[in-house]
Order: C-alpha cells, then sequence, then structure tokens
C-alpha cells in the first residue's frame, strides 16, 4: 500500500467490520487483515440466527410486554454475577451497553436498514427469582435476513469504502505478530497464506507463501474467541462446571482460533475471566456439515422432558430454554457427555428451533410465503429435514419402541428406562387439570400467557403419550462450544490495557476478542441476543475512538 492507513483491522468478522463503518465514516484510511477466503466474510456473524437484546422496544410494546432499562439492569446483574477485582471495566461496559440496548440501538440499526421479526422471543427464561439468572421479559429480537441481514448494511458501506479508496482488503493474511516500538502497537507482522478455494466456514490451508509488514497509528483486534479450537477450551475450562467433555460438538468453525489472544498477551496485553465460558447443551449432529465436528443448537420451547444420558430427568429448574450454564454445569456431574430431550411430533413442530441463518430459510431469506408455513401444520422444514436424517433423531409410536431405540443409540450408556417411562406417565398425569405441581408443567402454561409463545413457539400443553399428539421423538443431545465470555481487557474506547491497567497506546480490541467489551461485560453468564450485539457496540466504541485520533 502506498497510501497511508490510519488503521489495521484484523478480522473480518461483524466487530470488525463494524469498526471498519465507523472508520470510512470518518473519512480514514482503512486496512483490513483476514486470514480466512473472501468467502468468509462476516466471520461468526453470518451463521448466526440474528438475535439482538433490546430493551422496551416497539416490538415488545406490541407484543404486550412491558420492560424498562432498571428491570433489564436487575436481570443483568442478577444474570452476571460480577464478583471480581477483573470486573471493574467489564461492569463498565455492561452498564454503557444496557444504556445502548434501551435507547439508541434500534434506532441506529434501524436507520441503516435493518428490520426485526415482529414476535419477541423469549431466551434463557431464568433460574427461577426474581433477582437470579434470566430474562424476565422476553427480548430476543430476530433479525429480518438474521446473521446476514446484520452484516449487510456494514459490509455495504465497507465496499463503499474499498470504492473510494479508502478500504484495503488483505484476505489469507495472518497475523503472527503486533510490532512494538517505544511502548506504543505501531503495525503488525504476518504471514501471506496460499490462496484458497475453500467456502464459508469450510477449514483453509494454513501453507504459508509469504510475508508482510504493515504499519498504522491503530490496530483493532476483531479476531474472535477460541470457540472451534477444543484443545483451547478443555484448557480454559473451569472447575466450577466439572470436567471438560471427552467429546464436544463445534457450533463454530476451525478458523476460531484463539491465536490473536496469545499475540495481543505477548505485546502487553491484559488477558481476563478466560475461565469464563458460553456452551450449549442441546448440540445436535449437522447432518449436513460445513466443518469438522458440526453442530447445530436447538433452541427449544419449554415443553420436552430433559434427561440426563443414564435416564434421570433433570431437576428444577433446568428446563429446555430457562439457564443454559446451569444446565451445562448440572450435565457435567452425571458422567456422561450427552443429555436426552424427550417430546411429541406436536412440540417439535411448534417448540424447536434451530440456530443458524442457513437453517432459517424463511427468515434469512426475507420469504413471506415461507414464513407462513411456521404456523401452518407440521415442522419447519430444515427441522423435518434433521429429524428425518439427524444421527441423534429417535422416532417411534410407543415408549418402548422409543426407549429401545435410545439404547441403541448409546450402547454404551446404561439408560434407566424404568425411571424414563416413571417420569413420563407422572407428568401426563399433571395435564388433566389447569394447575399442577410439576413445576414444568407450570412453567409451559405461563409461557402461554405471552401471545408470542402462544402463536409460535409453546404448544398447548398434552400428554406425551397421547397418540393424536404423536409420534414420540428422543433427541440425543451434546456439549456444543461456542462463546468465550473473557478476553482481552479494554477501556470504553476499545483501546486494550496492560498488565498495570494502564492503555496500549495504539492497540484497541473489539468483539469476542474482548469478551465483548472490556474483557467480559456478561461476567458468567449471558442473556442472549447480546453477542451480536456486544459485537455491533464494542466495534462502534473502537472504531469512533481510533476515528476521533
Amino acid at each position: 500500500m502506498t497510501n497511508r492507513i490510519d488503521a489495521i483491522v484484523i478480522g473480518a468478522g461483524l466487530s470488525g467490520l463494524v469498526a471498519a463503518a465507523e472508520l470510512v465514516e470518518a473519512g480514514k484510511r482503512v486496512l483490513i487483515i483476514e486470514q480466512e477466503p473472501e468467502a468468509s466474510l462476516g466471520g461468526q456473524a453470518w451463521w448466526s440466527f440474528g438475535g439482538l437484546f433490546l430493551i422496551d422496544s416497539p416490538e415488545q410494546r406490541r407484543m404486550g410486554v412491558k420492560d424498562n432499562a432498571e428491570l433489564a439492569r436487575q436481570d443483568w446483574a442478577g444474570t452476571a454475577g460480577f464478583d471480581r477485582d477483573e470486573d471493574a471495566w467489564p461492569r463498565r461496559w455492561a452498564e454503557a451497553y444496557l444504556d445502548f440496548a434501551a435507547n439508541e440501538k434500534r434506532d441506529w440499526l434501524h436507520a441503516k436498514g435493518v428490520r426485526f421479526f415482529p414476535v419477541v422471543g423469549w431466551a434463557e427464561r431464568g433460574s427461577g427469582t426474581a433477582t437470579g439468572h434470566g430474562n424476565s421479559v422476553p427480548r430476543f429480537h430476530i433479525t429480518w435476513g438474521t446473521g446476514p441481514g446484520i452484516l449487510e448494511p456494514f459490509i455495504a458501506r465497507v465496499r463503499d469504502g474499498v470504492q473510494a479508496g479508502l478500504v484495503t482488503a488483505k484476505h489469507r493474511h495472518q497475523v503472527d505478530e503486533l510490532i512494538v516500538e517505544d511502548g506504543r502497537v505501531a503495525g503488525v507482522r504476518g504471514s501471506v497464506l496460499a490462496p484458497s478455494t475453500a467456502a464459508r466456514g469450510e477449514a483453509s490451508s494454513r501453507e504459508v507463501v509469504g510475508e508482510f509488514e504493515y504499519r498504522a497509528p491503530a490496530v483493532i483486534v476483531a479476531s474472535g474467541g477460541i470457540g472451534g479450537n477444543h484443545d483451547l477450551v478443555r484448557k480454559a475450562w473451569p472447575a466450577r462446571l466439572g470436567t471438560p467433555p471427552a467429546e464436544m460438538l463445534s457450533g463454530v468453525p476451525a478458523h476460531v482460533d484463539g491465536r490473536m489472544l496469545g499475540i495481543a498477551e505477548t505485546a502487553g496485553a491484559r488477558l481476563i475471566n478466560g475461565d469464563r465460558m458460553w456452551h450449549y447443551t442441546e448440540g445436535i449432529t449437522n447432518w449436513d456439515p460445513v466443518w469438522a465436528q458440526h453442530g447445530i443448537r436447538v433452541l427449544p420451547g419449554p415443553s420436552s422432558l430433559w434427561f440426563d444420558g443414564g435416564g434421570k430427568r433433570l431437576p428444577v429448574p433446568l428446563f429446555p430454554g430457562f439457564d443454559t450454564l446451569g444446565t451445562l454445569e448440572h450435565l457435567r456431574t452425571t458422567g456422561h457427555d450427552h443429555s436426552w430431550f424427550v417430546l411429541t411430533q406436536k412440540i417439535i413442530e411448534k417448540e424447536f428451533a434451530l440456530s443458524g441463518s442457513e437453517q432459517n430459510p424463511d427468515l434469512t431469506g426475507k420469504d413471506v410465503k415461507l414464513l407462513a408455513k411456521r404456523v401452518a401444520p407440521g415442522a419447519p422444514g430444515p427441522v423435518e429435514a434433521f429429524k428425518r436424517n439427524g444421527v441423534d433423531f429417535v422416532v417411534a409410536d410407543t415408549l418402548d419402541e422409543l426407549l429401545t431405540g435410545m439404547q441403541a443409540l448409546t450402547p454404551d450408556t446404561p439408560i434407566d428406562t424404568a425411571g424414563v417411562r416413571a417420569e413420563v406417565e407422572a407428568r401426563d398425569r399433571e395435564i388433566d387439570n389447569d394447575f399442577s405441581k410439576d413445576l414444568q408443567v407450570v412453567a409451559l402454561r405461563g409461557a402461554r400467557n405471552y401471545r408470542g409463545d402462544k402463536l409460535i413457539r409453546v404448544a398447548s400443553p398434552h400428554k406425551l403419550l397421547d397418540p393424536k399428539a404423536g409420534p414420540l421423538i428422543a433427541v440425543k443431545l451434546h456439549i456444543l462450544t461456542r462463546k468465550s465470555l473473557g478476553g482481552i481487557e479494554t477501556n470504553l474506547d476499545g483501546q486494550v490495557l496492560d498488565a498495570g491497567g494502564e492503555p496500549i497506546t495504539g492497540l484497541y480490541a473489539v468483539g469476542e476478542a474482548s469478551g465483548f467489551g472490556g474483557g467480559g461485560m456478561h461476567g458468567y453468564r449471558a442473556l442472549e441476543g447480546t453477542f451480536l450485539g456486544g459485537c455491533l457496540f464494542s466495534g462502534r466504541q473502537a472504531g469512533r475512538a481510533v476515528a476521533a485520533l
């Protein structure tokens, strides 16, 4: 490059693109460095369901949801559980993000053309108390267009910058070192990788064919977390979550490898809260995988009965969709790397959604006619495809046949079939009345008081053994790696801090690399819809700070 570079952005995922777009708005010259081929532009966000956390939105109000910043702050505090000295900046980021989500966030995105599905989802329904973990109200806003719909305006702005001569993108460039001179970060060095025809998400080669060095007054690390590197996940796995699973599925491509975290640390960055992570317990093996060990998450409604690998029902309040990490912590005490949903065709038709843009062609493609089928009889096409082709599904007309099929899928793990039968039959007896002592039955009846759940998310209460609701279905669930909740510590401008808490001149971090802000703005747990939102907010903060230099 012959022109002066004002900023280098490492990573072409959502947070990096947002930062670059802000710099383009300010007329700055930006170099984007990305180790993957151009086919993977947008990173993990492209694969996402596109859920965004908003507070007191028009969509919520139209659905009869009464939300406010004070309630959201209560939920965030009960969920994050901040308890460390290192949480000083994460707390500040959380407060700033809550203000953003309650005020400017929706209008800012709306002005860029982003629109939302009118029914607001209710994720992470909670641990059972008002001050504990979870969302008191539905806040999960699905983007019309899912992950690609969120990326679209930022990719367009960056491409405008390319046309204007403000942006240069260097794909297949892998950063190996941050250049540190006189106590400041002055640029990057790295390896040019061989050209690759790998499709989006597929593994690309690491064959080195050259070297590069670029310098700029500011370097923004937007390289993501560690979810594609199972060795790093296991190394960071906290004792409070038990022993790491021997077998896991990957919810992100292999290039989410965490290598820039160590490179930033070598340059003086302080990494904090590395033991905080977010993995799902409802992973299913992708029957049509893109990357190795490719898993898809089931976003469940609250009706399926949940059993551990041995056939013991999970305790209250570990119901589907209520407490992701609470469920993970419990399952790690069972001695099994898998668990089971037991449900009916009636439940799967209304309550099973699959995370991922590619699993939701109606929302991703903005196809209204296809979307209308969600309220018609039958499960969405991608869900039926998994039921038909997925290795983790058992379908049967009788409970005996279902239990036999479950045992056949896990021959080395004895299932207490009598116990499963007893739980199913006991639960069915609770359906005879509009009230119950079974708190899961109480919860699903309560969920239907929310019109969004009643419309498209929660099946009407019925007996699992009712033939009219059948066939019966069992789904083998796996641990699915996903997000790093800790990362590079930053101030509210996204400026990276050193071990003494001082900003490192010239170095910034955004997105998952920074724990979505500050080195971990979620604390121990997330409320969902906050990962993409954290990428948006942290990328915007750092982009604007660098633009003001």
